[in-house]
């Protein structure tokens, strides 16, 4: 088959390693960066700071497709004169037109690093660290004018750790999806030929984070949950303690066991750059290496750390 493929990052640049693997052939990429920056902004970009996905496609010898978006007359023209019989998506950002879905002999394949139906949108990984699930995965589905809710065709399961990041988990769904595009492909007959529908009683949709969720709130969530947002929003945005209308960045964080009777948010120590604040279910969280938010970040932040954040007062 001639594949083209379509996405970015560590997800593009898996599946093309896994397709390589097989006697498919990679006709051509598009890569985001050309709707998001404009064939001109690209082109500028591609020489003076050339990204990780620009550099993997040339290193590769890949025909780097020139489109302002997947429904362009511009792309469509392309995916013809290609002769595709299959578009692979790795993250996109835009719904796929029918127009543009058709144009393939079997169509469009998207990779979505979730066991679906369940964390459809943006970012599982996210999703799933928030809220503790013990397994996550990718899978194949047929694509249609909706975000991730075609039939699926594959679908492989791997486990979420403890410790995770959001980072960490998606390069474990990425490596997961190297491997698994070789098998879809290898057996892509018999994947196509069963497709089975989503149960839409199970779906969970969830956008990006609004910026309110960046921000820890220790009168509601325990210790575990303000430790699973801190990694799962690793490294896409920071999280912030709240004090007195003003926001601190930190380095490093630690759990405590220890039982306090201290109310929710309460800052039961202050040592240095480090504070120590009581969450929803009594336990401590030390955080350190504190800096305030704003443009003179560290300049200001031992003076107003040790001058002006007192112990008892609250983290709100």
């Amino acid at each position: 088959m001639k594949i083209v493929l379509v996405g970015y990052g560590e997800m593009l640049q898996a599946l093309i390693l896994g397709v390589l693997k097989t006697k498919h052939q990679i006709v051509g990429v598009l890569r985001h960066e050309k709707i998001l920056y404009g064939p001109i902004k690209s082109k500028i970009y591609d020489y003076l700071k050339p990204s990780s996905d620009y550099t993997f496609l040339k290193n590769s010898k890949l025909y780097d497709i020139e489109a302002t978006s997947v429904n362009s007359e511009q792309f469509r023209q392309e995916l013809v004169k290609l002769k595709a019989d299959l578009v692979l998506v790795g993250s996109w950002s835009e719904k796929f037109s029918v127009q543009t879905i058709n144009i393939p002999k079997f169509g469009c394949i998207n990779v979505h690093p979730s066991l679906l139906p369940k964390f459809r949108g943006p970012n599982p990984y996210m999703q799933a660290i928030l809220h503790d699930e013990i397994q996550s995965g990718v899978t194949f589905h047929v694509m249609d004018v909706n975000y991730d809710t075609g039939a699926i065709v594959h679908q492989s399961p791997t486990l979420v750790f403890a410790n995770d990041t959001g980072m960490s988990l998606k390069l474990r769904c990425c490596d997961l999806a190297m491997n698994e595009v070789e098998i879809f492909l290898n057996n892509f007959k018999e994947k196509m030929a069963n497709p089975i529908s989503q149960n839409e009683g199970e779906a969970t949709y969830y956008p990006q984070l609004p910026l309110v969720d960046t921000i820890l709130n220790f009168e509601k969530e325990t210790s575990l949950e303000i430790d699973r947002r801190i990694r799962a929003l690793t490294p896409w945005t920071k999280t912030y303690i709240p004090y007195k209308n003003k926001f601190f960045e930190f380095e490093t964080y630690k759990l405590y066991n220890k039982i306090y009777t201290k109310d929710a948010s309460q800052i039961v120590r202050v040592v240095g750059d480090s504070v120590f604040i009581v969450c929803a279910d009594k336990k401590v969280i030390e955080f350190s290496g504190l800096k305030l938010k704003n443009p003179l970040g560290k300049i200001l932040s031992n003076l107003y750390v040790n001058k002006y954040i007192k112990v008892n007062s609250k983290a709100i």
